[in-house]
């Protein structure tokens, strides 16, 4: 079936779900695995409090910093599962694209990565990475979702 998954990671206890379900699934087809990450290019003007005060140089130490934080728990994920792991980290303006362009440039077979399961106007103005790898990629796409809690009902009438 598959031979090489794509993994995207950024850096989030759900991203952290999806390398590990990725790679429990890479070990039971004795696939290899790729993780990634995707950092956004130094801008000058931005939204981010954090980059406001950086030069480029600073910033690129603080990035690079973070997305080896993230890659390393892929690193450790798939040691503990006796995956072999490739760790990728690109800057790119759109992550979906790099995710994209990865997978084909390394001959992934399938991409996992995790959905937040935004509605309404937070999906609308936060939008959704995992919505535009789906739309524009041809290679398949595994969605790890967040399992939702099991809501108690009481019984209305119980005394």
């Amino acid at each position: 079936m598959y031979k090489h998954l794509l993994i995207a990671t950024d850096g989030s206890e759900l991203s952290k779900l999806a390398l590990q379900e990725g790679v429990a699934l890479a070990k039971a087809l004795g696939a290899r695995v790729t993780a990634i990450t995707v950092t956004a290019p130094f801008h000058i003007f931005t939204s981010d409090p954090a980059t406001v005060a950086d030069t480029s140089e600073h910033y690129k130490k603080r990035i690079a910093a973070h997305a080896a934080q993230y890659l390393d728990v892929a690193k450790h994920i798939a040691a503990a599962a006796g995956v072999a792991c490739d760790l990728v980290h690109v800057e790119h303006e759109h992550p979906y694209q790099a995710i994209i362009d990865t997978a084909q440039n390394r001959g992934c077979d399938a991409i996992e990565m995790a959905s937040h399961g935004r509605r309404g106007v937070s999906a609308v103005l936060l939008g959704s990475e995992t919505l535009k790898v789906l739309t524009h990629s041809a290679v398949p796409v595994i969605v790890c979702r967040r399992p939702r809690p099991a809501v108690l009902v009481q019984n209305a009438f119980a005394s």
